[in-house]
């Protein structure tokens, strides 16, 4: 049985005074313990402590739901040839909740349904602890706002974005909102955007999310991607601003990433594994505190 884990477990450095929130973001809600994007996945995901992510896209006839891909072929179980090359964009949601979703497991017996947004939102109201991060797809923002203020879900909901415009138009419409703004690619691009962030004083955001590889250098040796003087930089320019400073270490379920990642500074995870993830941060916890006990006043 899952023991139910704090969702925002809170470190404390050697050197603060204040407790700072560690997220565990599960992807597409549970990552690899659940079909992606179900409510099985979203149910996980909390159980675990985590805060899962929902992927959302709108259906030809306007309403949102939970989907990752651009087209069905990938999770819907045996898909026609046609269906394959079409979206959640191309159907009514009529059509859309016949579809039976969970391919990308494996497993034909492992079969759960796409369902709208506002459903998922039901699950969350009068549910504090229950938040969820919105990584736009294909939504119109002021009928996502409007859903969000009818669920009145709107202190549980962080929204994440990889376009900076989006995340500004948003905090335009719910001041308030909590939003995470999220960039992969090679370290000389990341480098780019962040300088351009840096004069735009990284407005509207209250979390970054960079995405980590680990190729093998010639030697055979796994490295990071971005480097390690890239990471400890970005964490130093994150902290005093009171960013969240999230990483998403693709497919990694080994902790050695993970820890090697906290002691560079990040703050935050968004993983495939959370299982793996949040007793690494219990462990983290319970260290960097036992510590700041410990040590003597200055």
């Amino acid at each position: 049985m899952i023991t139910r884990l704090l969702c925002c477990l809170l470190l404390t450095s050697a050197h603060a005074t204040e407790p700072v929130p560690f997220i565990v973001q599960s992807h597409r809600g549970a990552g690899v313990l659940a079909p992606e994007n179900s409510v099985k996945a979203f149910e996980l995901g909390w159980e675990l402590g985590a805060i899962p992510e929902a992927d959302i896209r709108t259906t030809s006839d306007g309403h949102i739901v939970v989907f990752h891909d651009k087209n069905f072929a990938r999770v819907v179980h045996d898909p026609s040839p046609e269906l394959k090359k079409q979206g959640v964009r191309d159907l009514p949601l009529s059509a859309i909740r016949k579809l039976k979703i969970g391919a990308e497991t494996g497993d034909p017996n492992r079969t759960e349904h796409i369902h709208t947004l506002d459903e998922i939102f039901d699950f969350m109201r009068g549910e504090p602890h229950r938040r969820l991060y919105l990584d736009i797809k294909e939504v119109d923002l002021k009928d996502l706002a409007n859903l969000v203020k009818k669920q009145q879900v709107g202190s549980q909901v962080i929204f994440a974005s990889t376009i900076i415009d989006e995340i500004r138009a948003w905090k335009a419409l719910l001041p308030d909102a909590q939003t995470l703004h999220w960039m992969g690619g090679k370290e000389e691009k990341l480098r780019t955007r962040i300088d351009q962030l840096k004069t735009e004083n990284f407005g509207g955001i209250t979390q970054l999310q960079i995405h980590i590889r680990e190729p093998k250098d010639a030697n055979g040796m796994r490295t990071l991607q971005p480097s390690e003087a890239f990471i400890r930089e970005l964490a130093a320019e994150l902290k005093p601003r009171g960013i969240l400073f999230q990483a998403l270490p693709w497919a990694a379920s080994e902790p050695a990433i993970y820890e090697r990642l906290l002691n560079l500074g990040v703050q935050s995870f968004a993983t495939d594994h959370p299982d793996v993830v949040i007793p690494i941060m219990r462990r983290h916890q319970t260290t960097t505190t036992t510590t700041t006990t410990t040590s003597p006043s200055p």
